[in-house]
């Protein structure tokens, strides 16, 4: 029994010693895991540069960067060369390049991104902190960041912060060797201009958030820009005298501010790229800038070439665009107006999401409106749904064209000429010709009666109350021959009177004719009717309706006894419609 316990508490121990081993492993693997996540371990780190100087703080992205700006500041770049990650290099070259590579990552950094330190992380394991939740590492330590991405010949280049430990060291933020190696191209890009490297050393000192000699030369250089852009305004005006008048005159007119911008934003841009470089706050400000006048310029120089077509086809139509015009011709003319609501949309779009992102603000609010419906995203919905329904009106109006620019319609018991079709509104033309401006979801939301949508004609009809005595087929002569006297009556084959009703004492006679469009077939009408009742009343009055009453002991129909005393009075004859508010 002795000899089993014996081997059984050895067992026991073996197991527990292997577990234990096991255990300690798998934590000592864990540990190695974790760190590696924190931190980028090394064997030596910039052995050429000497002692780190006391004053420089790496132990956090943003105390790294603001301690070799600072120090560049003072033109210590032997102590900023530190900030680098040189072990790409021999101990000789890190001390023999390393301040210069610090200078030049300086002056990069300074002309080429607008870097904003509070946005770099203030803590050693660089945690990404978001109270909201919505960033999925949020809590996650980091131990690279992207601190700057610049773009030479189309080729982008990041300037990355990485964190490095050497043994039990305390681990600290660097330029990774990747970006170091990629500092000379970026300096020939992005290093002082031939300008700046004449201006006086004493210029060179920092006031504000520019240079001394920035604050004089960016005045006098937007000052050169403005001139040239006046000169280009005059030339161009010059040049709408001198073409012959008539649509390219007109043209060329209209575009003198736009073409003074984008040749004012071109000639800009390349002083910045070949003549003069600024600090990257003043770049990143005339950037935007012109990228938004030059986007502008042409939008307003593509509007202006729309409108001008515009122009030319309502001269091509003659006069006033109305339905009595070609329906091609107002179907161009219809899609001209929506081809310039999409240029201005896709102009305003294209500006408005460059700006955003060269400031950096596009991803981050982009993200917080899909992600989160915060306050402002519905107050901004709420306020915003008339404006965006209007404007998808328009295009839902230009695309499926219910009505088109020039149709007569009917709208709220008003004959309109469809005049414009714009963003929010439509233009209406009243015949009394007042112009209606009605917002385009309440124009398609309300019914309304195109008359030009097939074809501009339409029959018309008068109405004439008469005795019983009148003469029918002497009024249907009559009423052909004034007809086809008028110019606005057409199909003369349709030419038409019937007797349409009947009292005891009069009847209703109905002439139909067909006009070439509803407002002159209106005119047609009124002067028909006048030739008719001119003709009666000259000709034969007896025809007009009366009421006969008479006073008696007898019945005068009977022929018994005449009677005692007989009285007429006219009868009431319809009144003439009034022009537009109805068929």
């Amino acid at each position: 029994m002795k000899l089993i316990s014996s081997w059984l508490l050895l067992a026991v121990m073996a197991m527990t010693l292997a577990f234990s081993s096991v255990c300690v492993a798998q934590s000592e693997e864990e540990d190695e895991d974790e760190d590696s996540q924190q931190w980028f371990s090394i064997d030596a780190l910039n052995e050429g540069l000497g002692e780190v100087p006391e004053d420089l703080s790496r132990l956090t992205p943003r105390d790294a960067i603001r301690s070799f700006m600072e120090l560049t500041d003072s033109k210590e770049f032997d102590a900023a060369a530190h900030v680098l990650n040189l072990s790409n290099m021999s101990p000789e070259e890190q001390k023999s390049r390393g301040s210069l590579l610090a200078r030049q990552l300086a002056s990069v950094l300074r002309r080429g991104e607008w870097l904003d330190l509070s946005d770099l992380s203030g803590r050693p394991d660089a945690v990404i902190e978001d109270p909201s939740g919505q960033n999925p590492q949020a809590g996650e330590p980091q131990r690279n960041l992207r601190l700057a991405s610049l773009d030479v010949d189309g080729e982008t280049y990041d300037i990355r912060l990485a964190r490095y430990r050497v043994d039990d060291e305390d681990a600290v933020w660097l330029v990774s060797p990747e970006s170091v190696s990629s500092i000379p191209l970026l300096y020939e890009e992005y290093g002082p201009s031939w300008l700046e490297g004449h201006i006086p050393e004493r210029f060179h000192a920092s006031y504000g958030m520019l240079k001394i000699w920035e604050w004089i030369a960016i005045p006098i250089f937007l000052l050169a820009i403005g001139l040239v852009g006046w000169g280009v305004y005059l030339l161009v005006g010059l040049a709408s005298h001198w073409l012959p008048s008539g649509l390219p005159s007109i043209f060329v007119s209209q575009i003198k501010v736009s073409m003074a911008f984008v040749v004012m934003s071109r000639v800009a841009q390349a002083m910045l790229d070949y003549a003069v470089s600024f600090s990257a706050v003043a770049t990143t400000f005339l950037q935007v800038l012109l990228i938004s006048i030059m986007a502008w310029g042409v939008g307003t120089i593509a509007l202006r070439l729309v409108d001008t077509f515009m122009l030319k086809t309502t001269r091509r139509l003659v006069g006033e665009i109305d339905d009595t015009k070609p329906s091609d011709d107002r179907k161009l003319l219809t899609t001209l107006y929506a081809l310039r609501r999409g240029i201005i949309l896709v102009t305003v779009v294209a500006v408005t999401i460059y700006v955003l992102g060269q400031i950096q603000l596009f991803e981050s609010l982009g993200m917080s409106l899909l992600a989160s419906a915060s306050v402002l995203t519905v107050l901004v919905g709420i306020a915003g749904q008339t404006v965006l329904g209007n404007i998808l009106s328009s295009f839902q109006v230009s695309l499926a064209k219910p009505i088109r620019v020039g149709d007569l319609v009917i709208f709220e018991d008003k004959w309109c000429y469809v005049e414009g079709i714009f963003y929010t509104f439509i233009r209406l033309r009243v015949w009394d010709d007042r112009r209606l401006i009605v917002p385009v979801t309440y124009f398609i939301s309300k019914p309304f009666e195109n008359l030009s949508i097939k074809s501009a004609k339409m029959y018309r009809y008068i109405v004439l109350t008469l005795h019983l005595s009148a003469d029918v087929a002497c009024l249907r002569e009559k009423f052909k021959e004034y007809a086809e006297a008028e110019e606005n009556v057409i199909e003369h084959h349709k030419l038409l009177c019937y007797v349409t009703g009947q009292t005891e004492m009069a009847q209703q006679i109905t002439f139909y004719l067909m006009t070439s469009e509803p407002m002159n077939g209106w005119a047609a009408e009124m002067n028909v009717r006048e030739k008719m009742l001119a003709f009666i009343r000259d000709n034969h009055p007896e025809w007009w309706p009366r009421d006969v009453v008479v006073f008696g002991r007898h019945d005068v129909a009977l022929g018994d006894e005449p009677a005692d005393r007989l009285v007429t009075r006219p009868a009431t004859v319809t009144d003439s419609p009034k022009p537009g508010p109805s068929a």
